[in-house]
């Protein structure tokens, strides 16, 4: 199960994410993320309580991250050992700001 919390400030959108990122709950990020997006310059996401991240929830992330290279730029925070060692060993350490 994820809980997603957004916060909207002008061209800011926080994006504070609770549970898993896995197959079951990546295509509703991904859908609200194609609704929230049109203008926003700043996209961070607040992975503090981020347990668990697959394949389907990395490729959201990619996604958000192309279409963030394009208008702004896209930060996470608060990531995990475990998480951050899903984003090496991918590589996706080499694509994501992670802070």
């Amino acid at each position: 199960m994820l809980k997603i919390d957004w916060q909207s400030e002008g061209e800011k959108l926080m994006v504070k994410l609770v549970g898993r990122l896995d197959t079951n709950t990546a295509p509703e990020l991904e859908s609200e993320l194609g609704k929230n997006l049109d203008g926003i310059k700043e996209l961070d996401f607040d992975f503090t309580d981020v347990e668990y991240i697959s394949s389907a929830g990395l490729r959201v992330l990619l996604n958000a991250q192309k279409t963030m290279n394009q208008q702004g730029e896209m930060k996470l925070t608060g990531v995990s050992d475990m998480v951050k060692e899903i984003f090496e060993v991918t590589g996706f350490s080499d694509i994501l700001t992670v802070e």
